[in-house]
């Protein structure tokens, strides 16, 4: 099942050969990608009464990019044919995450550093990882395992400093090597880290402002 799917990831990747059916593969429309925001959160999760502002998480240039990226082996990266995200992956897990700090109903205010929100507290994410990985299981068959993970910083921006930082990873097996397939195993491991990230910074940020009331 990978063996055509690596074979087109290779021919993709291959450059200088530009005869009439590369530009007819060129001229053909991508395939433009979604992922989710979380909507489901623990009951138990404190309600703050803070503003939030959630920057463009920092990531490679693998990563920066609109294109899906699968590596055939840990020290290789190549990118789906024909298949896109409809943004930049950090831009989408931005909105992403702006949505689900929003769907969780426990923040009084959440944006993205773009649009002037006056804020509390500043999340400064790092997105590590966000590729397929090429597994060879120990029956000699092939899977392809999406990893997504996230370093989180939270910042008190009346002391200007980093009140708590950790790291979410999630993994997820695509059923397939097919793009939609792929595609769900993204945004199953996206949600889950997202939702983990989401619960832990709220909870962090509570406690620090109930230890803190002075500054505010």
């Amino acid at each position: 099942m990978i063996r055509p799917f690596l074979l087109a990831l290779t021919l993709v990747s291959l450059g200088g050969c530009t005869g009439l059916g590369t530009l007819r593969q060129a001229s053909q429309p991508n395939d433009l990608y979604l992922l989710t925001p979380k909507s489901t959160f623990s009951t138990s999760l404190p309600r703050i009464q803070k503003q939030i502002v959630v920057q463009e998480p920092t990531a490679t240039a693998a990563v920066n990019t609109d294109q899906i990226a699968v590596q055939p082996t840990p020290l290789q990266v190549q990118y789906l044919p024909r298949a896109r995200w409809v943004d930049r992956a950090p831009l989408i897990v931005q909105a992403l995450l702006v949505e689900s700090y929003e769907n969780s109903g426990k923040v009084a205010a959440v944006g993205r550093s773009t649009v002037g929100l006056r804020a509390d507290y500043v999340i400064v994410p790092d997105l590590r990882e966000f590729q397929g990985l090429v597994i060879t299981n120990p029956d000699g068959s092939q899977t392809i395992r999406v990893e997504v993970r996230m370093n989180i910083k939270i910042i008190d921006e009346f002391e200007d400093k980093i009140i708590a930082s950790d790291s979410f990873r999630e993994y997820m097996i695509a059923a397939s090597d097919q793009t939609p397939d792929l595609v769900k195993a993204f945004d199953d491991a996206l949600g889950k880290t997202m939702r983990d990230a989401v619960e832990w910074s709220v909870r962090k940020i509570n406690t620090h402002a109930a230890n803190n009331p002075r500054q505010f």
